[in-house]
């Protein structure tokens, strides 16, 4: 009889130590509750969005026990439309867009970063360089971004107002983030551009533009906004956030793992990862542009202390949709799942 036990319980022992082998079943106790979701990225090919796509080709959502569909979107602004309209669970874009969502009274709140300055590049189209001189030059110009509302036209806004420019005084025309760029800029049917990598590469490397403003480093952010600028995150409507814990928590492990991934991948790995499609033909321009960006990348997914304040003060100076004194910054975000996320990856 005592034998028959012991057989049974090794077997028990082993079925769990079989268990404990498979991929993400560390997390069993914090199963999501919502599984299979749906995640808007505001222009998945750019390198904004660069951890989104390694946590999905390196399989690290699935090691949460997540299977999330990329719906890919032309721009930040279009890609919220899509959380708003309830088509998507969780959005990829900026963090300003919780920001703007909160002064319309409804409450997203961004729970992991992934950039922690814009990667946003504004420049001149090379037949327009010696008239367009500097931003104080934009009057009257057509301005291609990635779409109207989203950071690329934030980011310019900022610029242009620090120029003595307004919003106003130039006409912002949506040209996406992927080869449609190419396409703007070879038809003359923009001036200049404000974009992100890897397009702002290409176009620089073949001397097609003339970077004015370069915030693809923290140092280049710090100097146009006056303080880290918090850039790419994952945010959800906060019921969202309250009736799925486990699975906002599973969500900001796999792209704070990317994060940290990141940081330290080699030219190789990057390569191995990124589709194709995504390279333009050119792997090594890519990696070029990656390297240009990687400064921007946040190490850990936790939003600096001074983020949310800079992101306020520098939008509230010319959009009079947002009153400083209405917002309540610490509603915006949260370092609860990214703090918990973090710690396990030391």
């Amino acid at each position: 009889m005592p034998n028959h036990w012991m057989q049974r319980a090794t077997r028990a022992c082993l079925m769990l130590l079989a268990l404990a082998a498979l991929p993400g079943a560390g997390f069993a106790k914090d199963t999501p509750e919502k599984p299979t979701l749906t995640m808007a990225v505001g222009g998945l090919p750019g390198l904004y969005y660069l951890p989104v796509l390694a946590a999905q080709q390196l399989g690290y959502f699935k090691d949460e026990g997540l299977n999330v569909t990329l719906e890919d979107f032309a721009g930040g602004s279009k890609a919220l439309e899509a959380v708003v309209g309830g088509s998507a669970d969780v959005g990829a874009g900026a963090f300003e867009h919780t920001l703007f969502m909160q002064a319309k009274g409804q409450h997203y709140r961004a729970f992991a970063l992934m950039g922690r300055a814009p990667q946003i590049v504004i420049g001149v189209v090379k037949s327009k360089a010696d008239q367009l001189k500097s931003l104080a030059d934009f009057k009257g110009a057509k301005v291609g971004v990635s779409a109207p509302g989203s950071s690329t036209d934030l980011v310019l806004t900022v610029a242009l107002r620090k120029a003595g420019v307004q919003r106003s005084d130039i006409s912002a025309i949506g040209v996406g983030s992927g080869a449609t760029v190419l396409a703007a800029v070879g038809s003359g049917q923009i001036d200049a551009l404000s974009n992100v990598d890897p397009m702002m590469t290409k176009l620089t490397r073949s001397g097609a533009i003339k970077v004015l403003v370069d915030t693809r480093t923290v140092k280049g952010t710090k100097a146009l906004f006056g303080g880290t600028m918090p850039a790419a995150t994952l945010y959800a409507p906060e019921s969202f956030i309250q009736k799925n814990p486990k699975t906002t928590q599973a969500l900001t492990n796999a792209i704070v793992r990317a994060n940290h991934w990141l940081q330290t991948a080699s030219d190789a790995d990057l390569l191995k990862m990124v589709p194709q499609a995504y390279l333009l033909g050119d792997p090594t321009l890519y990696l070029d542009a990656f390297h240009n960006v990687r400064d921007a990348y946040s190490p850990d997914g936790l939003m600096p202390e001074d983020g949310p304040a800079t992101s306020l003060r520098a939008l509230s100076s010319f959009d009079s949709r947002l009153d400083p004194k209405k917002i309540d910054l610490s509603a915006t975000y949260t370092n609860q799942f990214a703090s918990k996320a973090a710690a396990q990856l030391k």
